[in-house]
């Protein structure tokens, strides 16, 4: 009888624990699900919003491309929250099985990105920058990936080069453009009427033209935020373990 008993009270025990975690990882996944559909809902109203906030956005590559980004991050969200709150309040082994398995190819995804970013650490100096940008920028092709890429940095971050204009001479682009100095996406921008300042820097007016490099400008942008993206990322990681140990924790426990 007293064993019965302590068995009773084990199964209950164990219920309840099983019911508390099934509520907490609702309650987890429901908001990652109100995230994707507010990063679904903000991608989808800058593509289609009839005020004409798509065509500034179009404007800047990089902004459009960021577009795109929050867009399949907030669909990856979505699909988790969605598949994560059906699997625990239906008690679903199925589909908590698939969030499992989605969560572990996403953290195995970034592990291997942080491994590779660590292994080939090497590429991402001034020195490989720059012998890229020498063989392969063309100036105003935009049908190049590597150009219009290269196009879009410069004018954003309001530079040019890797470590400075200097970097053109003896390049690709001097080659297809001998009378340019630099490229138009050096120069400076609204400051002079008309287009004279915009031909007096591409034939080397140093006044006209963005003096610093791309390299040092971008280092000291997201200098700023280094540390914070580090905890963020951290946070994410942990947040992805525990959701996989809460489901598979609840997947076992489903009878």
């Amino acid at each position: 009888m007293g064993q019965g008993e302590v068995s009773a009270r084990g199964s209950a025990m164990e219920g309840d624990c099983l019911s508390c975690m099934k509520y907490l990882m609702f309650i987890f996944n429901f908001f990652i699900f109100l995230g994707g559909s507010f990063l679904l809902g903000v991608g989808v109203w800058v593509l289609v919003d009839p005020m004409g906030f798509r065509e500034i956005v179009a404007a800047n590559p990089l902004l459009f491309t960021g577009v795109y980004v929050i867009l399949a991050m907030g669909s990856m969200l979505f699909l988790l929250g969605f598949l994560g709150c059906c699997g625990a309040i239906r008690e679903n082994k199925c589909l908590l099985l698939f969030f499992f398995m989605l969560i572990l190819f996403i953290f195995l995804a970034e592990l291997a990105a942080a491994i590779l970013a660590f292994l080939f650490r090497e590429h991402l100096t001034r020195e490989y920058f720059t012998r890229e940008l020498k063989r392969h920028y063309q100036g105003q092709n935009n049908t190049d990936v590597f150009t219009s890429t290269w196009n879009a940095i410069m004018t954003t971050f309001d530079c040019c080069g890797v470590s400075g204009p200097e970097d053109f001479e003896e390049s690709l682009f001097r080659l297809l453009n001998p009378n340019k100095m630099v490229p138009e996406a050096c120069c400076q921008r609204n400051n002079y009427p008309g287009d004279v300042s915009v031909e007096q820097c591409v034939s080397g007016s140093v006044a006209f033209r963005h003096n610093k490099g791309c390299y040092s400008a971008m280092v000291d942008y997201f200098e700023t935020y280094i540390y914070a993206a580090g905890a963020l990322a951290i946070v994410v990681l942990t947040i992805e373990l525990f959701a996989m140990v809460f489901a598979m924790c609840l997947f076992r426990g489903i009878q």
